[in-house]
């Protein structure tokens, strides 16, 4: 009898057991079906004195089952005014990023090689702001639950297929219950800690988690930015022609 109860144990443990895979599948499609949306966003520079630089920003974005679509435009200070940065994420290959600067009345191509690169002075890189599908990184084995602070977590470690990627590896850490992200550890090329991503905010808007506030710390050079989502509206009725590249300049 003790020995049936044991199997039955064991059992149990493997059927709940989780790969990572396929807990980061369903964290993403809980942050998914928003068709596309529009957000009225403010971005907080703090150097490592403590000095800060706000920014606020518009965000378009589009769903496409071959990758998001997104467009961020600078709204302020005045001497950024009008930046823009369209972003083609192409799944399962390098996405495409384009850059346009007002004061140079140019389009600048990001390239993949330069995607780790910080964006506009922020501890974001190029690569953070675009889309996060699930479908853009391999995953080492389970799911692991960890307990810190008291709370209970799923541990995910994920790899960047993209061999430019500025990220060795990535550990995210995630809510049990509802499968949203809560924080992250992010990797440098060296195997070294470089930054950690924290989730501090999250609401529902007709049925679909949205973050609403998110904090992007760089431990090597004591700088953050913080990422406030103050306005966000979903099914925008955008399309594929608000994303074009005739609407950078």
């Amino acid at each position: 009898m003790k020995r049936t109860g044991i199997v039955l144990m064991l059992m149990g443990t493997l059927l709940m057991a989780q790969s990572a895979q396929e807990v980061a599948k369903r964290s993403f499609e809980k942050v998914s079906g928003y068709q596309s949306s529009i957000s009225e966003t403010t971005m907080i520079l703090k150097n490592a004195q403590g000095a800060t630089n706000t920014r606020k920003m518009r965000i378009l974005k589009l769903e496409g089952s071959h990758g998001d679509k997104s467009l961020i435009v600078f709204l302020y200070p005045m001497d950024i005014k009008d930046t823009k940065l369209l972003s083609y994420e192409q799944i399962g290959k390098d996405d495409k990023q384009w850059l346009y600067l007002p004061a140079l009345k140019r389009v600048k191509r990001i390239s993949s090689r330069n995607k780790s690169g910080s964006f506009m002075a922020s501890e974001f890189s190029y690569e953070d702001i675009a889309s996060q599908n699930y479908q853009n990184y391999r995953y080492q084995g389970e799911a692991k639950k960890v307990t810190i602070h008291g709370k209970s977590y799923l541990k995910i470690v994920r790899i960047p297929k993209d061999k430019h990627s500025g990220y060795s590896k990535q550990v995210v850490y995630i809510d049990p219950k509802t499968y949203l992200a809560q924080f992250g550890e992010y990797y440098d090329k060296n195997g070294r800690l470089l930054k950690k991503a924290t989730f501090l905010k999250y609401r529902k808007i007709d049925g679909i988690d949205r973050i609403v506030k998110m904090k992007m710390s760089n431990v090597q050079n004591g700088k953050s930015t913080l990422l406030i989502w103050n306005k966000d509206t979903i099914h925008a009725h955008l399309s594929d022609s608000d994303f074009s590249k005739r609407i950078l300049q």
